[in-house]
């Protein structure tokens, strides 16, 4: 069984690579410079080489504040490369699992946005992924769609080896107090996102559209920020004071969600997939940064 990666390079694909998958299953991640996937032609030779089991989507223009001023690149690798996908892999009966993310939701209301309420992208990157949600539904019908939010790990950039970095060289942080979201390891996305392609390869009657797949529980960033600096000082880190801040005084280029939490109940019903507490997902991902609390020290 061949499964393909696209985006392999990122948080969320280097996970899935690394992952351990049932005997038999094959991952190919293919890299930039190996496959265009905003060349149709490329897309199309690729999805023709082999049966392919599955393909599972996690490449994406993220740079939230330069897709501003970058609304092309951001729209042809956000909306353009999964419209390809989503064509091609249709085409030879290939179910596509495709992430997505909360920045389609306008952030405007209270509690969980559940996978059916109303869209309402307020900036590039979250209009350019809800278009690339409409081209996965329009272009294939064997789709999953996992919307994610506030994505962390041990690799590339993102926020908790931000703030890692920041405790290590500055005496005090101030971050954002109101905006409201789920922190995500990228690891516990990559195994839902697994599990749903393994099983939508082996039953074509697998269910189809669109859930939500995040950590459970919700915080703020400066919440986020203190979790993940308490957690460095019982790994022997700096302690740094943590102090909120409104969105007003930490101005960006666009506009974030100021709610973000998503309800994955869709997924657990329908996948059986119920993500852990994202406290304990950040612990894991600490350990992996910084190593293990030691036995005497209190968690």
């Amino acid at each position: 069984m061949d499964i393909l990666v696209l985006g392999g390079a990122g948080q969320v694909g280097t996970e899935l690579r690394a992952a351990v998958w049932p005997a038999g299953v094959r991952v190919h991640a293919p890299d930039r410079a190996a496959l265009d996937i905003t060349d149709a032609d490329a897309v199309a030779g690729l999805m023709a080489e082999r049966p392919w089991a599955a393909a599972i989507n996690a490449a994406a223009y993220t740079a939230v504040d330069r897709a501003e001023s970058e609304p092309v690149a951001a729209w042809r690798l956000n909306a353009l490369a999964p419209a390809i996908l989503a064509a091609e892999t249709a085409r030879h009966g290939i179910p596509l699992v495709h992430v997505s993310t909360d920045y389609v939701f306008a952030g405007d209301r209270e509690g969980a946005y559940r996978p059916d309420d109303a869209i309402a992208p307020r900036s590039v990157y979250g209009a350019s992924k809800a278009g690339g949600e409409l081209a996965v539904r329009v272009g294939n019908p064997r789709h999953a769609i996992l919307r994610t939010a506030w994505v962390v790990s041990p690799h590339r950039g993102n926020f908790v080896r931000t703030m890692l970095r920041l405790a290590a060289e500055r005496d005090a942080l101030t971050v954002v107090d109101d905006q409201h979201g789920c922190p995500t390891s990228a690891a516990d996305l990559a195994e839902a996102l697994a599990t749903v392609a393994l099983r939508m390869a082996g039953d074509p009657g697998a269910p189809a559209g669109t859930f939500h797949c995040v950590n459970a529980g919700a915080t703020t960033w400066c919440g986020f920020a203190k979790a993940i600096v308490a957690g460095s000082v019982a790994r022997g880190g700096r302690d740094v004071p943590v102090s909120g801040i409104p969105t007003s005084a930490y101005p960006t280029p666009a506009r974030r969600p100021a709610n973000s939490q998503l309800s994955t109940e869709s997924l657990t019903a329908a996948y059986g997939i119920a993500p852990r507490p994202w406290q304990a997902a950040l612990d894991t991902i600490l350990d992996r940064l910084i190593g293990p609390v030691p036995a005497e020290a209190p968690r």
